[in-house]
């Protein structure tokens, strides 16, 4: 029998999980997703978590990620979500939410998403300085040097033209300019142009729900050095890291 653990991504817009098979790398059934509810308040968004694991009748360890800083199971950091998640013992309060017996392990969202990546996807076997970059609501960031990772680097915050990047050139940024694919890409290569001055990447990973249309942007962005290619778990990295961070 496979090995099988819990796993949840939390998102800007969405929350979603399902069990993963550590032995394949992948979802061991179709996800569960609900709407992130609005304001995204400790209370309001645990309460989601509950109703995603509860779902499936899961009762054993849970990993979540959540879009922002964590160290020791807190939220440093919530650009994303309501300001009330600084400071919070996130991993209690979910454990607490689910009943108090169901250990829960959180960490970074990109962190996640780039260890599965880096473990079953685009980025195993790679050496070097890899970086994935997770485009949606924002852009979060998962760096590794010859195959360990630097956690909560959240590039995605760097200036870009005197903004927060990701106010530039996530997806939400796209959807809320109504912005083509093309001027979405500029956007985007200024960004990553900027992102391969600091840090000089060998592997650009594009993870994110867009990784799923990697045709429509990948061959506009231009001048860049790294290989770039799009995430092999897609939109699902988060959920395997989550639950791989769980097993540990």
């Amino acid at each position: 029998m496979s090995m099988q653990i819990f796993g949840v991504d939390i998102g800007g817009s969405g929350i979603k999980g399902a069990p993963v098979d550590l032995e394949r790398g992948d979802l061991a059934q179709e996800r569960h997703k609900v709407l992130t509810p609005q304001p995204a308040t400790p209370d309001g968004v645990a309460g989601r978590v509950v109703e995603v694991v509860r779902h499936f009748g899961w009762d054993g360890p849970v990993g979540v990620t959540f879009p922002g800083v964590v160290t020791g199971g807190v939220t440093r950091t919530a650009a994303n979500m309501d300001k009330a998640w600084i400071g919070v013992d996130t991993a209690t309060l979910l454990s607490r939410e689910l009943g108090g017996q169901q250990p829960v392990t959180v960490l970074n969202d990109a962190d996640a998403a780039g260890v599965a990546e880096m473990t079953y996807g685009a980025g195993r076997g790679r050496g070097g300085t890899v970086i994935l970059l997770t485009l949606g609501t924002g852009i979060g960031s998962a760096l590794f040097t010859n195959g360990r990772l630097v956690p909560n680097t959240e590039l995605g915050h760097l200036e870009l033209k005197g903004h927060d990047a990701e106010t530039r050139a996530s997806v939400k940024a796209k959807e809320d300019g109504n912005l083509t694919w093309e001027r979405w890409a500029h956007r985007l290569r200024r960004y990553m142009q900027h992102v391969e001055m600091l840090f000089s990447p060998d592997l650009f990973i594009i993870g994110g729900g867009v990784s799923r249309k990697p045709e429509k942007f990948l061959p506009l962005i231009e001048g860049v050095r790294a290989e770039i290619v799009p995430a092999a778990l897609q939109n699902n990295a988060g959920i395997v890291g989550a639950a791989m961070a769980a097993k540990r």
